[in-house]
């Protein structure tokens, strides 16, 4: 019980037109406009929820929300009450922003990095099909996880693991965890870094085919693959990475594994099975394997 998965990102970008092409020519995510306010936003359709990504025109690129899904009323304020204990300042969601996220509550703190934080209960199931590419097949299916990089990691884990109770998956040193909070290997990752950021979303996909013919679009449209093709050897996803107009990395994947109450935390060791290949340096490389 608690919260259940990932919900939703929001996102401040610079070049809305870049990053509506990414997704929908290249990467095969319906997207739709709407307003809140007299404020443009686009939403990204992945699955049968209203949206899991949101883009906000703006000056800066920069994260803007990060939505978790919370099982109930009952359970959003247990985790309210633990929040407050632990020194967050919880905040109740305006009427317009609980009605973009398609949910029945909201609220929202702030995490010991700066990044807006929110439980959402309810999710509307609204997907008005937006067009996809004639070669997506069922394509995108949900919003799989995100890895926030911080300097501070260690009141991350506090928040996440303490506050919030998500549970240890696995990890790799000398700075890299892993954590769920339903039966999927992760939901967030949590990495060493100097600088907070986003490091990477991953958009989870039907099928390995799935993920070749977006590998295909990418090669042809020119998107930048930062990660080429490869098998985590954690989580066992096969996936590719593509640089985002904002400058950090989708994911594009598909297979991961989940996992059960028996599962035992452990530092995996090599990050891959085979492939994924850096175009640039790779920030959570060991000494040993740069």
């Amino acid at each position: 019980m608690g919260i259940s998965r990932l919900g939703y990102v929001g996102l401040d970008v610079t070049d809305l037109d870049a990053w509506t092409s990414l997704l929908g020519r290249t990467l095969g995510v319906g997207v739709v406009f709407d307003k809140i306010g007299a404020e443009n936003v686009a939403l990204a359709e992945l699955d049968v929820y209203k949206y899991r990504l949101a883009l906000y025109p703006s000056a800066e690129d920069r994260p803007r929300e990060i939505g978790w899904i919370v099982d109930s009323a009952g359970e959003l304020d247990r985790i309210t009450g633990r929040l407050t204990t632990a020194g967050f300042h919880v905040q109740e969601g305006a009427a317009d922003e609980t009605q973009l996220r398609g949910a029945t509550h909201l609220r929202w703190f702030t995490d010991p990095v700066g990044y807006r934080v929110e439980l959402a209960v309810g999710a509307a199931k609204v997907r008005t099909g937006a067009a996809r590419p004639v070669d997506a097949g069922p394509g995108a299916i949900g919003l799989g996880h995100l890895v926030l990089a911080s300097p501070k990691l260690d009141e991350l884990r506090e928040l996440y693991e303490s506050v919030l109770e998500f549970k240890l998956t696995d990890y790799r040193a000398p700075g890299l965890y892993f954590l769920r909070c339903n039966r999927t290997h992760h939901s967030i990752a949590l990495a060493q870094a100097e600088t907070a950021s986003i490091h990477h979303l991953e958009i989870e996909h039907d099928s390995i085919d799935d993920v070749g013919r977006a590998h295909d679009r990418a090669k042809a449209d020119g998107v930048p693959i930062t990660i080429s093709l490869g098998r985590h050897m954690n989580d066992k996803a096969i996936s590719f990475y593509v640089r985002n107009p904002s400058g950090f990395h989708l994911e594009i994947g598909c297979g991961g594994i989940e996992v059960d109450e028996d599962w035992v935390p452990h530092d995996f060791g090599r990050p891959d099975v085979w492939g994924h290949h850096h175009a640039d340096d790779n920030p959570f490389a060991s000494p040993t394997s740069r």
